[in-house]
């Protein structure tokens, strides 16, 4: 079955993009527990994170770094925190938290409502923020 995160890959889903290589994306997730919580996604559609291949699972991780720099630099936060869940989407995926403290990173807590021009202002600063 085709996940939603490979819809949005493909195009046929709109996200709010932060960054792109041919291996991996990272988009703002659309029911964010902060302003900036983001997905770091592998094109290659794997459900189970630690199912990846060494050379996909490590790349992963150094594109979420730089993504997790580009947040730090642009998101009010003591840190990015991160968080493999790993349930929700049948699709390997890290995210990306800006918080200020550890409970800021409870999934349980309720999520945050944004407006289009929001999400957009976040992706486009977080976005001018990487380099890849």
């Amino acid at each position: 079955m085709v996940s939603i995160f490979s819809k949005i890959i493909s195009g046929d889903i709109p996200s709010y993009k932060i960054a792109e290589t041919d291996h991996y994306i990272a988009f703002l997730d659309i029911n964010p527990l902060a302003r900036g919580h983001t997905l770091v996604v592998p094109k290659t559609e794997v459900d189970y994170l630690f199912d990846l291949d060494g050379e996909t699972y490590a790349g992963l991780w150094l594109f979420a770094r730089k993504v997790a720099q580009a947040l730090h630099k642009t998101v009010s936060c003591e840190r990015i925190g991160v968080a493999v869940v790993g349930l929700e989407v049948p699709h390997a995926h890290i995210h990306l938290v800006p918080i200020h403290g550890m409970y800021d990173i409870d999934f349980s807590r309720p999520k945050l409502k944004l407006e289009t021009e929001e999400f957009n202002l976040i992706a486009g600063r977080v976005s001018e923020a990487i380099s890849l």
